[in-house]
């Protein structure tokens, strides 16, 4: 049981560091106030979580408004001039991409892409895994 334990702690551990993907992978970008109405509960303050950590998401992952109040936890991978903060944040979606085509997989609040990234004028590749 103890070697399972430890082998368990060195695969993650690896797995870390080796930047091995364990989510979906797609692009994001920054959307900027207002941010209401928004297409899953209009005008309610009340859907937006706490630290303004949200998105609005595209037609792949939309899923004909299904996709209201999903969580994601996601982490910048890579872009242009290592914009890569550590960690990862957990986000709500609160909207559709209200842009045609959408410019990103995923179109991140200000606040939430300033947490995973250096620079707010930039397309960054992220993975995402929904919780």
């Amino acid at each position: 049981m103890a070697i399972m334990v430890i082998a368990i702690i060195l695969i993650s551990f690896l797995c870390n560091e080796a930047g091995i993907v364990l989510g979906d992978i797609g692009t994001a970008t920054s959307y900027n106030p207002p941010y209401l109405p928004t297409k899953c509960h209009g005008n309610r303050q009340d859907q937006f979580p706490p630290g303004n950590l949200f998105v609005s998401v595209g037609e792949g992952l939309w899923d004909n408004g299904a996709a209201c109040g999903r969580r994601y936890r996601l982490r910048c991978l890579s872009g242009n001039n290592r914009p890569c903060k550590d960690g990862t944040i957990d986000v709500r979606v609160v909207d559709f991409c209200r842009k045609t085509p959408c410019p990103s997989t995923i179109l991140l609040s200000s606040d939430a892409f300033s947490a995973v990234s250096h620079s707010q004028s930039t397309k960054i590749n992220v993975e995402y895994i929904q919780l």
